[in-house]
């Protein structure tokens, strides 16, 4: 019989982390060597354990999912990355192919699915869900070559939200109300697409929103309830 597939699981909602940890545990063929909840513990675990498969969250604060593996893939360690994400746009799958990963799933397939990539992955194949694939064919069927990058593409779906919330007038405690996150979690999107997009102040991250006229279709209801202040830019 050969050795179990070592998995090491990341996502940085510990409720996700759990069920998926229990049901990785009904299965014989595979071990659960570690449950982390970043992309920094990711590449620390990664490293140390040296497991066979990396099942990875996309959108998570710090260095996030696709900067870890890029990081993990560096080690060398054998270790495959499945990314594991809530979205099913080209943008993360293509950058996630980019980085080195081998597999991509969508978190509304079923479990059933997920186990067979870590199998398929455990193997040194590739694996693409239905859906991954089905972006894959229609990312390069028009032209046959990637969509020409623009700054909006640097920005995983989360930073987006913060950066409109943001331009809209919201303060952190507020972004962090709606998208259901800590204040402290928004600053940390909020100062990382900042750094991707080369902005420096609040007044250069409104004016961008409007440039790429990504205030045009918010809902009325998206108006902070406090009133806007005009008098002075923001900071």
């Amino acid at each position: 019989m050969s050795d179990p597939i070592r998995v090491i699981l990341v996502d940085d909602h510990a409720l996700v982390r759990s069920g998926l940890a229990a049901l990785l545990e009904l299965e014989p063929d595979l071990c659960l060597v570690a449950a982390v909840g970043s992309g920094e513990e990711a590449v620390e675990r990664t490293a140390a354990l040296r497991p066979d498969v990396v099942v990875m969250d996309l959108d998570m604060p710090g260095i996030g999912g696709l900067e870890a593996t890029r990081q993990i893939a560096a080690l060398q360690c054998g270790a495959k990355v499945i990314v594991l994400t809530a979205h099913h746009e080209s943008e993360h799958l293509l950058p996630a192919l980019q980085a080195g990963s081998s597999g991509f799933i969508t978190k509304a397939s079923a479990h059933e699915e997920l186990v067979r990539a870590i199998r398929v992955t455990g193997r040194d194949e590739a694996f693409l869900s239905t859906a991954g694939t089905s972006i894959l064919v229609h990312a390069f069927q028009v032209v046959g070559e990637e969509p020409p990058a623009g700054p909006l593409d640097a920005l995983s779906s989360r930073e987006r939200e913060v950066l409109t919330l943001t331009a809209e007038g919201y303060s952190a405690s507020e972004v962090g109300q709606r998208l259901f996150l800590s204040p402290k979690t928004v600053e940390t999107y909020r100062s990382r697409l900042m750094h991707k997009l080369g902005l420096n102040h609040r007044a250069e991250l409104v004016h961008f929103a409007i440039s790429r006229h990504l205030l045009d279709d918010a809902p009325a209801e998206s108006a902070p309830v406090r009133p806007r202040q005009h008098a002075r830019p923001p900071s």
